[in-house]
């Protein structure tokens, strides 16, 4: 959506001047991942002031930004100046909704309602484009956030709406706009603020004002029975057969909610309960861990962070939470934040047991955090104070194989080489083998918002037609066509390279039959690479002929590939491969009045050969940070990690691995971990030849690397112990090191990545 457009729909006023299409919405600046197409709204909560790190965000590269307070010197950007900065986000997914007519399921009630959301989902989404609330977005900057998430595939909506005390219901009806209303039922949670149960009722209704079904819990028991028999209701409504919902039914699958329990390390048991934060939750979470047997009897510890918005005196309140812990028998409570701190005295029966500090960082740095052991721990806060890395910290690791992928160096090394480019020059961005194993359709979505970015090019039309699928909306160039492809091409406008009369005809006879006219093509000459393509002299006046004697393909551009630009030793070469694609690409362009693209240079052409970048370069590995020049890593893309799942004290006299091919000479810690060649991971690498880095030190691959696990040698890294991270390539261990070991190129270490192995994306 364009900028001024949503300038005019919360009618703010326009301060400077940006050019900028805004597809997400930003509240959180730790969370920025495209700045370029980022609107930052600068909420003021009572605990904190958006406008603090707007200049931060501009300097990571937003431009478009809604404030209250005009700030100073943000040249080139845009800044919508409004009364309530807020009160925007909400206005704006307001008049984004309205722009849907579609079904729209809002839930409310006390408990059950990301539950009811997520079984909703999983019931609904096999047949449905669904939008739903992430996570338990649903407070008044939650629900605006997940609302704007509606787009033109959104088939049905599903959105969660919370509230903890009274006038607070109105703002998120008018966002949501229910057509199918679900009550979950009243319980305890944030009574405080309510003078009655029906009072709290009443305004949770609220939410269902002109809504024209409305679904109730039942008096059921068992609360997932009562949450799958609302699911079934809502399900049988919008027309699912009886036979479906049942089937449905049995397959839902659990949700992570509250009070979670956790393995976690040094003989640890966590319980995190991190999303209430009232007297309530915390007295069923205590009586939850008091109920809980162990038979070990191990101590019972409570992280607790201030209770905010309880709406009692603050000495009053700890004096409750503090009986609260001394009846359930607690042997530890560790404190954190400013207001519970200054009511320490309120624990004064509690004596030794208790612990006092200012924030989550200083409790992480404390000796009481790093001393705990063999405990049941309850953590147990207000989402402000972000527990979530204390549960992070403690939680035993999840024997897990990812590919971390960068976003943000995307967008690093994609200017490095516009840097050697003319402003008019545009980029063909290889996205082909799932952007070289970094995965096409998040790579697709971060490049969409770059303005030099011309085209993506894929391989095959499948693929194009995945990111057609996801939103890309770039124009899409299919590099290697197949003939059975042609409707994928029609459906999905794919634009074709063609190298052949057999392809060129076929394709015409495709495109005439289907009542196409003037699809784009991409017209390649073979100039020395000798795989596909026309030849530039020989095939020249033929190929004219063919393409002025038809309506359906219209030549886009004409290309050639260089054979050697990544060496100064094939310049000559090179100069005569340019030579003979300007034959070629001049005899086309005569024969059509308009202009026809030209392209040959790659990664390593862009930096070599800057006087041959023409109208657009094609941008390969260079995207991914390797620069095929010299093989150097740029900014790092693709990190692919693992954990070590358990360390075997191995005597000098043994083998490791099949075949008895990992002879020690010496007496050895040998680890495990899960990755293998059915996960892309060379057998050439085993036996010593390639390592990997824990704790940042080189630790060999000892044997064969066998189909999901290899082994390692960490004898000389004596801190390794289980669960420990181990980079297997990354920004310390360059995919060209390992590729210069067997002898292939980094393009193989990329793309050799499995899919089963999980990708995680981030943006820094």
């Amino acid at each position: 959506m364009r900028i001024d457009t949503i300038a005019s729909m919360i009618g703010a006023q326009v301060c400077g001047e940006a050019c900028v299409d805004v597809e997400w919405l930003l509240t959180d600046s730790r969370s920025l991942c495209f700045p370029e197409s980022t609107l930052f709204f600068a909420i003021r909560t009572d605990r904190g002031d958006g406008h603090r790190y707007v200049r931060d965000l501009y300097e990571r590269g937003v431009r478009a930004f809604v404030v209250s307070d005009v700030q100073e010197g943000l040249t080139g950007a845009v800044q919508l100046l409004v009364q309530d900065t807020l009160t925007a986000l909400q206005r704006l997914a307001e008049r984004h909704r309205e722009s849907y007519d579609i079904p729209v399921i809002g839930i409310t009630g006390s408990n059950g309602k990301t539950v009811v959301k997520e079984w909703l989902y999983q019931m609904l989404s096999p047949d449905m484009a669904v939008t739903r609330s992430p996570r338990s977005y649903n407070s008044q900057i939650g629900v605006p956030l997940s609302v704007w998430g509606l787009n033109d595939n959104t088939q049905i909506g599903i959105f969660e709406a919370g509230i903890s005390r009274p006038d607070e219901m109105e703002a998120l009806q008018r966002i949501i706009q229910p057509t199918i209303g679900v009550f979950t039922g009243l319980g305890p949670a944030h009574q405080e603020n309510f003078q009655s149960m029906e009072q709290k009722r009443h305004e949770k209704m609220l939410l269902f004002k002109d809504c024209p079904v409305v679904f109730e819990a039942g008096d059921e028991a068992d609360a997932l029975e009562r949450d799958r028999n609302l699911c079934a209701r809502v399900c049988r409504h919008l027309g699912m057969s009886e036979e479906v919902i049942r089937e449905r039914l049995q397959r839902l699958e659990p949700v992570a909610m509250r009070l979670e329990v956790k393995q976690g390390r040094h003989g640890c048991t966590l319980i995190n309960d991190t999303y209430n934060s009232d007297l309530g939750s915390l007295d069923i979470a205590l009586d939850f861990m008091n109920r809980r047997p162990d038979r070990a009897g191990r101590q019972r510890v409570l992280i607790l962070s201030d209770i905010l918005q309880s709406g009692k005196p603050s000495h009053e309140l700890y004096l409750h939470v503090a009986r609260l812990v001394e009846s359930r028998g607690l042997e530890r409570l560790m404190a954190i934040g400013a207001e519970i701190q200054a009511c320490a005295s309120c624990f004064a029966r509690l004596d030794a047991r208790c612990s006092f500090f200012s924030t989550t960082e200083e409790f992480m740095h404390s000796q009481e955090f790093l001393n705990l052991r063999d405990s049941i721990v309850l953590i147990k806060g207000a989402r402000s104070f972000h527990f979530d890395a204390i549960t992070e910290a403690l939680e035993q690791k999840v024997h897990e194989t990812i590919l971390e992928v960068n976003l943000g160096a995307v967008v690093e090394n994609l200017n490095y080489y516009r840097s050697f480019l003319n402003p008019q020059t545009r980029i063909i961005c290889m996205v082909k083998a799932d952007a070289y194993g970094a995965g096409a359709v998040e790579v697709a979505k971060t490049l969409q918002s770059q303005e030099q970015v011309g085209y993506l090019a894929v391989a095959v039309a499948d693929e194009g037609a995945l990111l057609r699928a996801n939103g890309i909306t770039k124009n899409i160039m299919v590099m290697n066509p197949e003939m059975t492809s042609f409707n994928t091409l029609f459906e999905y406008n794919l634009e074709p390279e063609v190298y052949s009369f057999r392809l060129l005809d076929a394709l015409i006879h495709a495109a005439e039959r289907a009542g196409i006219t003037a699809m784009p093509i991409h017209i390649k000459l073979d100039t020395g690479m000798h795989r596909l393509g026309f030849d530039p002299e020989k095939d020249m006046p033929a190929l004219v002929r063919r393409l002025r004697s038809q309506t359906a393909l219209i030549p886009r551009s004409v290309f050639s590939h260089f054979v050697g630009s990544d060496s100064d030793g094939f310049d000559e070469f090179s100069a005569e491969q340019y030579r003979r694609y300007l034959l070629g690409a001049d005899a086309l362009q005569t024969a059509f009045p308009h202009h026809i693209l030209r392209h040959m240079c790659n990664s390593a052409g862009i930096e070599h050969f800057p006087e041959r970048q023409m109208d657009m370069v094609r941008l390969g590995l260079g995207l991914y940070g390797i620069n095929s020049r010299n093989n150097d890593l740029l900014h790092n893309v693709s990190t692919l990690k693992t954990t070590i799942l358990q360390i075997h004290d191995v005597p000098a006299s043994e083998t490791v691995g099949y075949s008895r091919r990992g002879e020690l000479a010496r007496d050895s810690r040998i680890a495990a971990i899960p990755i293998g060649y059915a996960d892309g991971w060379d057998r050439l690498f085993g036996r010593g030849r390639a390592y990997c880095l824990l704790h940042g030190q080189k630790a060999p691959y000892v044997g064969n690397i066998c189909m999901d696990v290899c082994m390692i040698d960490v004898t000389d890294i004596p801190q390794a112990q289980e669960g420990d991270q181990v980079i297997l390539f990354g920004a310390e261990l360059s995919p060209s090191i390992l590729a210069d070991i067997v002898d292939t190129i980094p393009y193989e270490i990329l793309t050799s990545v499995s899919s089963r192995v999980k990708r995680v994306y981030y943006s820094e």
